[in-house]
């Protein structure tokens, strides 16, 4: 007969080290407790967080309306915008400068130059009337018969209008000046 008895028992139970079986996983109840209490208090601070920040905003809490009160008292009125007001312009606001923009010498007997007027407004060009036309008068010296008159138009504030001047020189050495005489507006 064969013998049908188990092999005997071992003294000690076996390692873990030897045991093909996987490990036992621990719960992770822990972490997900600490991780939830977490993201509450940053819910919590960051709430405070924003309530304060609109508390110290500079505004004041809206005010309720009074239930009594009829919607055409709540309107205010609107008041007209003030005329905006501009600086004066005259002779002493501009600076004047002449362009060559020609020029022809015929030896000792002097030259025939074209100038035109170079203007800069002293000052902020937003402080000037825009829809005013102004007219500038100017002197040209240099000329041999004398000064020569002009004017030029300054309108929307940037745009000048002029017409080029041609002057005699007695010589190629003679220095060309202008000055403003006067400003005007145009329909005053």
């Amino acid at each position: 007969m064969t013998d049908t008895s188990l092999p005997p028992m071992p003294s000690m139970p076996p390692t873990p080290s030897n045991d093909p079986s996987p490990p036992a996983k621990k719960p992770r109840t822990n972490l997900v407790i600490i991780g939830s209490a977490a993201a509450v208090i940053a819910a919590i601070v960051a709430t405070g967080f924003v309530v304060t920040q609109s508390r110290n905003d500079g505004s004041e809490p809206a005010s309720t309306a009074n239930p009594n009160a009829h919607t055409e008292d709540a309107v205010p009125a609107e008041k007209p915008d003030p005329e905006p007001t501009y600086i004066t312009v005259d002779a002493d606001s501009f600076t004047i400068g002449l362009k060559t923009t020609a020029r022809q010498c015929f030896g000792s007997a002097g030259c025939n130059v074209t100038v035109e007027p170079d203007l800069t407004l002293l000052g902020d060009t937003e402080a000037i009337d825009p829809d005013a036309v102004y007219e500038i008068t100017y002197e040209i010296h240099g000329d041999e018969s004398g000064p020569v008159i002009e004017t030029a138009e300054l309108s929307d504030r940037t745009s000048l209008n002029y017409t080029p001047s041609m002057i005699s020189t007695a010589s190629s050495g003679t220095q060309v000046s202008a000055e403003i005489t006067d400003v005007s507006v145009q329909g005053e």
